[in-house]
């Protein structure tokens, strides 16, 4: 016999945690164009109405899944600190242009509390945020930026313009735009030499 505590029903919870793991597996492991109704019902062995009754769009289910996973991005700093961002807003970029990345990122942008927890919103500005300190640090450290603008400045210097480009006008983010934004923060130059 099934019991309902606090109106939610253990088996829906059960199957709701179910498809929620398949999806960060198929995230994790191929990247957001992977978390769709059909991957994520067939990863968890349910049928596909019943993912789409938890989570009627696609954006839903993958805003759902990124909440519970750790970002990607700007992990591992590397020299030249110029390469490693580079590697990573193209990453971003790329991802950004997919269509239920891109209705993510404008619910993000929006923040509303109908389309995404402020607690999440937080928690991927925190992570980013502290992750790119740790490459400019290293990056003024090692004589390779100067000028920097703070973090939280140049972490929109840097998306901004992807969010923009990808989201709003619906256009492919181009090397030379990439390059324009790293530029933006400060001014650059090429890594020293090391032994």
């Amino acid at each position: 016999m099934r019991t309902v505590r606090d109106g939610v029903d253990p088996r829906m919870a059960r199957s709701r945690e179910s498809m929620l793991a398949a999806a960060r597996v198929l995230l994790t492991e191929e990247g957001p164009a992977a978390v769709t109704h059909q991957r994520v019902a067939r990863q968890a062995g349910v049928g596909r109405a019943t993912v789409y009754r938890h989570w009627p769009r696609p954006d839903q289910l993958l805003l759902d899944t990124m909440a519970t996973v750790d970002l990607p991005f700007f992990r591992d700093t590397a020299r030249p600190v110029r390469q490693w961002l580079r590697q990573h807003l193209r990453v971003l970029a790329d991802e950004m242009a997919l269509p239920q990345v891109a209705a993510v990122a404008l619910a993000m942008m929006q923040g509303s509390a109908s389309s995404l927890p402020a607690a999440v919103r937080d928690r991927f500005t925190a992570t980013a945020l502290g992750r790119l300190d740790v490459g400019l640090s290293l990056a003024v450290a090692e004589g390779e930026l100067e000028g920097a603008a703070g973090t939280a400045d140049a972490l929109a210097l840097l998306v901004g313009p992807l969010l923009h480009r990808a989201c709003v006008q619906g256009g492919t983010v181009s090397d030379d735009l990439l390059d324009r934004a790293i530029d933006s923060i400060g001014t650059w130059h090429p890594p020293a030499l090391r032994d």
